[in-house]
């Protein structure tokens, strides 16, 4: 008997208030109101899902409606037709044409909490 990688899916009728966990990646369809906790799997948030939460998880691909912050050590992509209304903190980010985004980013590298800045002296400041 095979062994299936196919991941675990919300259907497009499905209402769900709470919290998700999980350690297999998901697909979202239908509508999730709370939090999304993957922490090293993959999250998609299909073009008919309506989310209100927040989410975790390893990447996070956005083609539906999200209102709510998201957390990634991966990459999170925004693609088109897409409408994200929250933060984005995540290691990467794609955003392609006609996605809409309203929020802040945070760009992190993994082990460093803070981000380092170079400082480039003005032009009348001294090196």
């Amino acid at each position: 008997m095979a062994v299936e990688n196919s991941p675990a899916r919300i259907g497009k009728t499905v209402v769900i208030r709470g919290e998700v966990k999980g350690s297999e990646d998901l697909i979202v369809d239908g509508r999730v109101e709370g939090t999304v906790i993957l922490s090293e799997s993959r999250l998609t948030i299909g073009p008919t899902a309506q989310v209100a939460a927040d989410l975790s998880a390893k990447d996070v691909l956005i083609l539906g409606q999200v209102t709510g912050n998201v957390v990634a050590s991966g990459r999170v992509e925004l693609r088109s037709g897409c409408l994200m209304e929250g933060d984005i903190r995540a290691l990467r980010l794609a955003v392609e044409d006609n996605a809409i985004f309203r929020g802040k980013v945070d760009l992190t590298q993994s082990g460093s909490k803070t981000p380092s800045v170079a400082h480039v002296p003005s032009s009348g400041e001294q090196l």
